[in-house]
C-alpha cells in the first residue's frame, strides 16, 4: 500500500463529524484493507487464483499504472442498522452515481418541504462531485502529471445509460477550470506519445468503461490500453482495481488461510463488518471455527446464504437462498460448479434495514410501503465523500434490479 494511505485515512476520520463517523471510520478502514490486500494480490499467485482472476485480467493487472492507488473512486454497498454496519460488496471500479447523488440532494434541498423541515432541525448533505474531482487531480499528481490544469476525458461507451451523468460531471469540472470532454473508447487515438480524444490531447482519463468491456472489446479499447501501458496518460481508476472489485475479495478477507495478509486490527474490522464469503468449489472450508464440505454447508444453510457471480454488477445473477426453493437452489449450485473455477461465490446473509416510506401507487395514491434501505458510502482516495442511497421492494437494492435512488441528508 502507498505510504500516504494511512495519512489519508486518519485525515478522513478526523474530518468527519457525527453521525457520519459511524460509517466513515469502518468504511475508510475497509478501503485501507482493500488497497493493502490488492497490492499483495498483484504480487502473489495464490491470491490471484483465490480471487478468480482470468489470464486476460492478469495481463492488465500486471501493467504498471505509474502510481500506487488502485481505486481513486470506490463505493461500499452497505446496510446501516442502529447498532451495526454491514458491507455487502465493494465496488472498486469507478462506480456510477456521484453526480446524480449530489444533484438529487440539491434538487430536494430546494423544495418547500425541506425549507419547512429545516425550521425544526439542522439538515445538511454531502457534496460528492468536488471530492471526486479533488481525488482525480490528486491521483494525477501522484502519477507525476505536471499539466496545470490537466486535460481530462471521461471515457465510456456513448450508449451507456449513465452518459447523462458524464455530462453533469463534465459541466461541473469545466466550471472548476478543468478542461473536460466525454469520449467513447472508439474515439480515442494514440500515436505512441499522446492519447487524443476528438483530436485533443488527454492528460487524465476518468475511466468509466469497465475492465470486462476492455477485455471483451479489445480492438475498440486498444488506444486507451496502449497509452496506459506506455505511461502516456494517467488513468483513474487503474486496471489493478479489478482485484478488490472481485466479489471473491471478501472470500480472501474472511478465509483464515489468508489471515497472514492482515494484521490484528484489520482482522477485527473484517469480523465486524464483512460477511463470510467463499468461491464455489467442491472443497473443505472453514466457517465459525468448524471445517466441513462447502457444498454440504451450501445445501444445509440455503436460507442463510447468497449465491452471486464473482464478476458482475447491478445484481445480475444474484440468488437469495431464502427466496429460492430447495430444488432451484440445488440446480443453481450445480450450474455454479460446472462453470470455470472462480466464477461464483457464496456469501453469508447479512442483516438489512427496512423502513416504511410513502410511495405513489399506479393510480397516484400515496401509500406506505416497507422498503429495503441501502446505504453505499463513496470513498475518494480513502476519504468519505457522501452516500448513494437506494430503496427497494425486493431483496436487491441495485437500480438495475428495480431499486430507486433517493437523496441522503444528515440530520443534527
Amino acid at each position: 500500500m502507498d505510504g500516504n494511505a494511512d495519512h489519508h485515512v486518519r485525515a478522513a476520520e478526523d474530518g468527519v463529524k457525527c453521525p457520519a463517523r459511524r460509517v466513515a471510520q469502518p468504511a475508510a478502514d475497509r478501503r485501507r484493507v482493500a488497497e493493502g490486500d490488492a497490492a499483495a494480490a498483484a504480487a502473489d499467485r495464490r491470491l490471484l487464483t483465490a480471487l478468480g482472476v482470468t489470464d486476460a485480467e492478469e495481463r492488465l493487472i500486471r501493467i504498471n499504472p505509474g502510481y500506487a492507488r488502485a481505486s481513486t473512486a470506490s463505493r461500499l454497498d452497505a446496510f446501516l442498522l442502529p447498532d451495526s454496519l454491514h458491507f455487502a460488496e465493494y465496488n472498486a471500479e469507478s462506480p456510477a452515481g456521484p453526480a446524480y447523488t449530489q444533484r438529487l440532494c440539491e434538487l430536494f434541498d430546494g423544495l418547500d418541504i425541506m425549507t419547512a423541515f429545516r425550521r425544526r432541525v439542522t439538515v445538511s448533505y454531502h457534496e460528492t462531485i468536488p471530492p471526486l474531482l479533488a481525488a482525480l487531480l490528486e491521483s494525477y499528481r501522484e502519477w507525476g502529471g505536471k499539466a496545470s490544469p490537466p486535460a481530462m476525458a471521461i471515457v465510456d461507451w456513448r450508449e451507456v445509460p449513465t452518459w447523462t451523468e458524464f455530462e453533469l460531471l463534465r459541466d461541473a469540472f469545466l466550471h472548476e477550470g478543468i478542461p473536460t470532454t466525454i469520449c467513447d473508447p472508439r474515439d480515442l487515438t494514440f500515436d505512441g506519445g499522446v492519447l487524443r480524444g476528438g483530436g485533443q490531447p488527454i492528460d487524465l482519463v476518468y475511466r468509466r468503461v469497465l475492465i470486462n468491456d476492455i477485455i471483451a472489446r479489445a480492438d475498440e479499447c486498444s488506444a486507451l490500453v496502449k497509452a496506459y501501458e506506455s505511461g502516456a496518460v494517467c488513468v483513474a481508476n487503474t486496471l489493478r482495481c479489478k482485484l478488490p472489485h472481485k466479489k471473491a475479495f471478501f472470500a480472501v478477507l474472511t478465509d483464515p488461510a489468508f489471515a497472514g495478509f492482515q494484521d490484528a486490527a484489520d482482522q477485527a474490522i473484517v469480523r465486524a463488518h464483512v460477511p463470510w464469503t467463499r468461491l464455489v468449489a467442491d472443497v473443505q472450508t472453514e466457517r465459525r471455527g468448524r471445517s466441513e464440505s462447502l457444498l454440504a454447508l451450501a445445501r444445509r444453510d440455503r436460507e442463510q446464504l447468497v449465491l452471486k457471480p464473482n464478476d458482475e454488477y447491478g445484481g445480475t445473477g444474484v440468488l437469495l437462498g431464502w427466496e429460492e426453493r430447495g430444488s432451484a437452489w440445488e440446480a443453481a449450485l450445480e450450474r455454479a460448479l460446472s462453470d470455470p473455477p472462480g466464477t461464483w461465490v457464496l456469501q453469508e446473509r447479512i442483516p438489512v434495514r427496512r423502513e416504511m416510506f410513502p410511495h405513489f401507487d399506479s393510480i397516484g395514491r400515496v401509500v406506505m410501503r416497507d422498503l429495503l434501505v441501502d446505504l453505499a458510502p463513496y470513498l475518494f482516495r480513502g476519504k468519505l465523500g457522501g452516500y448513494l442511497t437506494r430503496l427497494s421492494t425486493s431483496g436487491l437494492a441495485n437500480v438495475t434490479s428495480g431499486g430507486g435512488q433517493v437523496p441522503a441528508f444528515v440530520v443534527g
